[in-house]
């Protein structure tokens, strides 16, 4: 069975940032999924349970309202890893191109008086949310960002390298 294309990307290696993950042809166009890493996987702690979801409901609202962007959101959501979130949009642009809107994003949330949909009616874990944290994790990741605009670490994943044998496997060590 072959790995999937995430599997290939070398998570001892990443850092926070913004990396196309993969792009997908769809019913005649390109949809392509982004990764939006908060944290370094197997190196940091993992973003709090409460607060990742309160971040889920704050950005996927700010994505969904912006008058640019939102006739070209798919889907936000966390990763399953609890390091970041992954970001489908409609058409193809470089990571590098979506800088300004993720940073916006980020820094909208520490304006935020109150998690949109945190209701019984709107949500299957209402009162599963902590915005205090939301906001910190927030305001760390679009500082992080300010900070690292001009590394390229922060746009392009790293790769894992595998040998590959004569019939073309993949060797993988134990």
């Amino acid at each position: 069975m072959d790995l999937i294309q995430s599997f290939s990307v070398d998570h001892t290696r990443i850092v926070p940032g913004i990396f196309t993950s993969r792009a997908d042809q769809v019913g005649g166009g390109t949809v392509t999924t982004y990764d939006i890493r908060l944290k370094k996987p197997n190196r940091e702690p993992v973003l709090d349970v409460a607060a990742i979801h309160s971040l889920e409901h704050l950005i996927a609202t700010f994505l969904r309202n912006d008058p640019d962007w939102k006739n070209e959101v798919v889907y936000w959501g966390p990763m399953g890893c609890l390091t970041g979130f992954y970001l489908i949009l409609k058409g193809s642009r470089s990571s590098r191109e979506l800088f300004d809107l993720i940073l916006g994003a980020f820094r909208a949330v520490g304006e935020a008086t109150e998690v949109p949909g945190a209701t019984a009616e709107n949500c299957g874990r209402y009162l599963m949310h902590d915005l205090g944290m939301a906001k910190w994790y927030a305001a760390e990741f679009a500082a992080y960002l300010e900070a690292n605009a001009g590394n390229p670490e922060i746009f392009e994943y790293p790769k894992t390298e595998r040998l590959v044998t004569d019939d073309g496997q993949q060797f993988y060590d134990s």
